[in-house]
């Protein structure tokens, strides 16, 4: 299926991802294919992807270090600017925040030293509103940004589902849904199978 164009006036966000995200396969596919699609641009930093690599490990008996190692060595080398480091002033300017969980200051930071005006995190709870509008941030679920998409880019995401589900060998397009669904993405689910037109 050829990858549909998109308008060129059209804006691409740049969209944080937290490790939690970037965890599920079917979001991680999700959202880099829609990165190719020139929908979104997303980043993330040595520190989320060592936290999403360390889960896996520890939750996935097949998924090994090596695993880890080939996923993250390939998520870099095809979006080569993504990874995006805070530095030091970064981390510096969240010196004065009291987070609910002090485990995601590095996501934030990550997010400032991207540009990123999104955090796409399931945690939205532990990133209070009151301190993101603080640092021009907005927090945004991964269903809830994935349904955008759909909305907005029917063709492009019919794509991105197609090309999700071609990458995983064994994959349907029932299986990916169910997937969905199973990674806290219920509406993005019940979206994607009307533009199907599965029940």
């Amino acid at each position: 299926m050829k990858r549909p164009p998109v308008p060129a006036d059209h804006p691409i966000q740049v969209y944080l991802a937290d490790a939690n995200v970037l965890y599920s396969r079917v979001l991680r596919d999700y959202l880099l294919y829609s990165m190719r699609a020139k929908l979104i641009s997303v980043a993330w930093s040595e520190a989320i992807l060592e936290e999403m690599s360390g889960h896996l490990v520890d939750n996935q008996p097949a998924f090994t270090k090596a695993s880890a190692n080939r996923l993250v060595n390939a998520m870099n080398t095809t979006f080569p600017f993504a990874q995006r480091d805070p530095s030091e002033a970064d981390h510096l300017a969240l010196n004065d925040l009291h987070l609910p969980d002090e485990g995601d200051r590095h996501v934030i930071a990550a997010a400032l030293a991207a540009d990123a005006p999104f955090i796409c995190t399931h945690n939205v709870k532990d990133f209070p509103p009151e301190i993101m509008i603080q640092l021009g941030l907005t927090v945004i679920t991964p269903d809830s940004l994935l349904c955008q998409l759909i909305c907005e880019y029917q063709e492009s995401m019919r794509w991105v589902h197609r090309t999700s589900v071609e990458s995983l060998p064994g994959a349907t397009d029932e299986s990916t849904l169910d997937a969905l669904r199973r990674a806290g993405t219920p509406r993005t689910s019940g979206l994607m199978a009307e533009l199907l037109g599965l029940p």
